[in-house]
């Protein structure tokens, strides 16, 4: 899969194509009927398929300083829709000047002149151009002027707990916000995760028998509410085995996400104790895919409350993972 970043890396010669647009943040239930579509015109048409999604996300550029929580990084957006048969990955700068382009100049300038499309996929909801004027009228009529096609989906809903939800990232936001990472998952298709780099912590882990990877994830990210997790951690990348940790295996793991308050911490933390290994992973840059919550944080009396119900969490967790 080609990866362009803007506008100026597609190349001037770039024949007819397929495209789907979106942020697609999370790449969910609904992101993927949305791109298994495209991906079939793309291939029945014999054009390839390009995915053209935004950085920063959009809200943070028209109202500054909402930038949603992400629930994937761009490589993870890139890795997932190339599972899924995008030949091209297109990230557009959302820029002040982006935000200002009429939805005209969006079609004809970047739709029409440079990716010279076929044929756009995208859902009924879908808006664009400035001040959102565009949308899928407005897009049809283009089409039939500039000899596009235009395919529109409606939004992914599934009865579930005895009420209809749509599946949107707004949604699994929610879930992870609450710690219901069953439902996340449900949406997304697979497990919610939480990427980053492993930190120094205080060692207070490795002093109680329970050694902690302290994962440092990326700004935006979602995090799931204070509380205790069952979870699948992996050392991502090819590199050398780290220890007895293999990169690109998972490994079951209970995690601990808050502020420590029996020892009176207040800085929030992701902390992963990694079952049947003690690898020094500092450094390595990692997965910690959540499957289920185990309990809300809790501050215990004393110390030896703690490592008693830490001991509970790790067997919770065997047991949970052992199952999927």
């Amino acid at each position: 899969m080609q990866r362009w970043r803007g506008q100026d890396e597609i190349p001037t010669d770039w024949g007819r194509c397929v495209v789907t647009i979106g942020v697609f943040d999370g790449v969910h239930r609904g992101h993927q009927e949305l791109i298994s579509r495209a991906v079939k015109a793309g291939r029945s048409r014999g054009v390839p398929t390009v995915l053209m999604t935004f950085d920063p996300h959009p809200m943070e550029v028209v109202f500054p300083g909402s930038h949603p929580a992400q629930l994937t990084t761009l490589t993870r957006r890139a890795e997932l829709v190339e599972e899924m048969g995008i030949d091209v990955f297109l990230v557009v700068p959302f820029t002040a000047d982006f935000m200002k382009l009429t939805p005209e100049r969006y079609i004809h300038e970047l739709l029409v002149e440079r990716l010279h499309v076929v044929e756009v996929v995208v859902g009924d909801n879908f808006t664009f151009g400035k001040k959102a004027a565009g949308n899928v009228d407005l897009l049809r009529k283009a089409g039939d002027r500039f000899g596009f096609a235009v395919d529109s989906l409606s939004l992914v809903a599934e009865h579930h707990r005895d009420e209809t939800v749509t599946f949107s990232s707004t949604y699994i936001r929610s879930c992870v916000d609450a710690g219901d990472m069953v439902a996340a998952a449900e949406a997304l298709g697979r497990p919610h995760r939480v990427e980053g780099v492993v930190v120094r912590g205080d060692g207070r882990g490795r002093d109680l028998g329970y050694p902690t990877a302290n994962v440092a994830p990326p700004m935006y990210s979602a995090i799931p509410a204070d509380g205790v997790y069952a979870a699948w951690f992996t050392v991502l990348g090819h590199g050398p085995v780290v220890g007895t940790v293999i990169p690109g295996e998972r490994y079951q793991a209970a995690v601990s996400v808050g502020t420590n308050p029996t020892f009176s911490g207040r800085t929030r933390t992701v902390e992963a104790f990694v079952l049947d290994t003690d690898a020094d992973l500092y450094g390595q840059h990692v997965a910690v895919d959540f499957v289920a919550r185990l309990r809300g944080q809790e501050k215990f009396d004393s110390v030896a409350d703690l490592v008693t119900a830490m001991g509970t969490d790790t067997d919770r967790a065997r047991t949970i993972l052992s199952a999927h």
